[in-house]
């Protein structure tokens, strides 16, 4: 190995731990230095400089000896969000279907085999619940929500089968789907219907739709969802009525997308 190599590698393993203490103290909401020595096995003296180094760079900062994430990740959040052009185009929809039906609405896309809120709309009927007020906050599994398994089933069957085969299938409650099989039999069934239910998979009491969202090309650009209480999805409201509502609304975005796409080729604007 070269000296340049060498130097490469140390910087890429410098990175990389990092990104691990990002995530540490996103996970904890915060640590001490002593906390997150600990949790990635690091001596505390490295973990003090990989700190003091995030702080130095405005990313940490530091309150009676716990350091957090600073808002720097908020403003390079809100730019990257305003930046896709699919939030951009999808979030008043998305808004009035929340307002339309009274309930949670959902802008996802797809992110390192996870789903990613763009963003989440509330109906004045909405529940005040704490999970779905922090999901803006989280990735799920495409397996257990509505919006994810919208997204998988309009995958490649590549790009399916390598998510589905390196899936932990991480259980949420006792509906979650663990089971290969029956999860390509319900992505099936998502194609052929063109929306996905999750009925209390992700969370006990709420069920979900979701509907893909597509580009000229057939390519899947996320998804739109709705949740609610199952004592609203129940019935024809889980069957019929809120999946067309959410259909239309995953149509709406996807003809506006394309359409902006398309004005974009001809004025030139990348």
């Amino acid at each position: 190995m070269t000296d340049a190599d060498s130097r490469s590698y140390r910087m890429l393993q410098t990175l990389s731990v990092a990104s691990d203490v990002i995530e540490v103290l996103t996970a904890r909401d915060g640590a001490t230095i002593t906390e997150l020595a600990d949790q990635l096995d690091l001596s505390k003296s490295s973990a003090y400089r990989y700190l003091k180094t995030l702080e130095e760079l405005g990313y940490v900062t530091c309150t009676d000896g716990c350091y957090e994430l600073s808002y720097q990740f908020l403003l390079l959040g809100e730019y990257t969000r305003n930046t896709s052009e699919l939030y951009q185009v999808g979030k008043s929809k998305v808004d009035d279907l929340a307002a339309e039906l009274g309930h949670y609405a959902h802008l996802v896309t797809e992110a390192d085999s996870y789903g990613v809120n763009l963003h989440q709309a509330t109906g004045e009927e909405a529940t005040d619940y704490d999970y779905q007020a922090a999901k803006l906050q989280q990735r799920d599994p495409l397996h257990v929500t509505a919006a994810g398994k919208a997204i998988l089933a309009h995958m490649s069957s590549e790009r399916i089968e390598a998510i589905v085969e390196s899936s932990t299938f991480e259980q949420r409650t006792k509906n979650t789907i663990t089971d290969r099989e029956r999860l390509y039999d319900e992505l099936e069934a998502v194609r052929q219907q063109g929306f996905a239910h999750n009925d209390e998979e992700e969370i006990k009491g709420f069920r979900a739709i979701g509907a893909p969202i597509r580009d000229h090309e057939d390519r899947v650009l996320g998804s739109v969802s709705v949740s609610a209480p199952t004592s609203y999805l129940s019935g024809d409201a889980f069957t019929d009525d809120v999946p067309d509502l959410v259909l239309e609304t995953a149509n709406v975005i996807e003809v506006d997308f394309n359409m902006t796409q398309k004005q974009n080729s001809i004025t030139g604007v990348s």
